[in-house]
């Protein structure tokens, strides 16, 4: 049994993993809660963590029975199956313990930013380094994003 990562088709994350439970295929979606306003009525949602993916474990031919549901856009190869094993539990340990959690940028050393809001806004910039003990962030380098425990959101963005 290996993992497999699969880039799902847009939005289509929990109807994907509704098709693998059918299937009996083990697979983790993270899932996070959220506030969503539509018109004046507020809803609590589920929405996925890292949209456009879903994480799959078991053979090769289980992720290409995955990929005939036709919602599935590619299926990522996972070379490190234990950092991957690794930082997937971390979150799901996180998730178990409900803390609560929000998608964070990716952010790494060198890459261009741009400051989102406040004084500096559209100031753009390299991050040379990222040392910040008041905060943890999970990251999941397989598919370039992480996520945060802290509320507030950092205030940079990345420069496509």
């Amino acid at each position: 049994m290996t993992w497999h990562v699969l880039h799902t088709k847009s939005r289509q994350e929990k109807a994907l993993t509704s098709d693998l439970a059918a299937l009996d295929i083990d697979y983790f979606l993270p899932m996070v809660e959220q506030v969503r306003y539509y018109g004046k009525r507020k809803a609590r949602v589920n929405l996925p963590l890292f949209p456009g993916y879903v994480f799959m474990k078991g053979q090769i031919d289980q992720a290409y029975q995955a990929d005939r549901t036709r919602r599935v856009a590619n299926i990522l190869p996972v070379s490190d199956q234990d950092k991957l094993e690794q930082e997937l539990d971390q979150i799901r340990r996180v998730l178990n313990q409900k803390i609560t959690l929000e998608p964070y940028p990716f952010l790494a050393e060198g890459m261009e930013v741009e400051v989102r809001s406040g004084p500096l806004r559209g100031t753009r910039g390299k991050i040379e380094k990222r040392t910040n003990q008041n905060r943890l962030v999970l990251q999941v380098e397989m598919i370039g994003q992480a996520s945060s425990l802290e509320i507030e959101g950092s205030l940079l963005d990345p420069v496509a």
